[in-house]
């Protein structure tokens, strides 16, 4: 049973992103509002992929991003990175940082759904 962590400061893009992994098969959901609170989720539960927007504030996705990669516990989770539309330096800083994936606001459900799904059900 795959759980996936949904890293976002907006309550309403959270919900947007939590309500379609719901619709991930056999997914659980858990929610964090920036790095610091998804840093403190991750060393309370075992996460199999992390969906985290890039602009946050406290700490920032790619900051949390390179912390993941950098730790031996948290640099194997598969991470797909939220960026706003246009944002290509993000993108590239992302993907070199080490994400797996991005996708980009707005987001298409169904996009988001097929990619998550690449990722848990390997």
């Amino acid at each position: 049973m795959p759980t996936i962590l949904v890293v976002e400061d907006s309550p309403t893009m959270r919900q947007l992103i939590s309500f379609a992994m719901k619709r991930v098969q056999n997914s659980r959901v858990i929610e964090a509002t920036d790095g610091v609170d998804a840093l403190k989720k991750l060393s309370q539960e075992k996460v199999d992929l992390i969906l985290a927007d890039i602009n946050m504030p406290v700490m920032d996705g790619l900051k949390l991003l390179s912390l993941l990669k950098s730790n031996p516990s948290y640099k194997d989770i598969p991470v797909i990175m939220i960026t706003t539309e246009g944002a290509e330096e993000d993108r590239k800083k992302a993907l070199s940082i080490g994400a797996n994936a991005y996708l980009t606001k707005p987001i298409q459900t169904q996009e988001l759904i097929k990619l998550v799904n690449e990722f848990v059900n390997k």
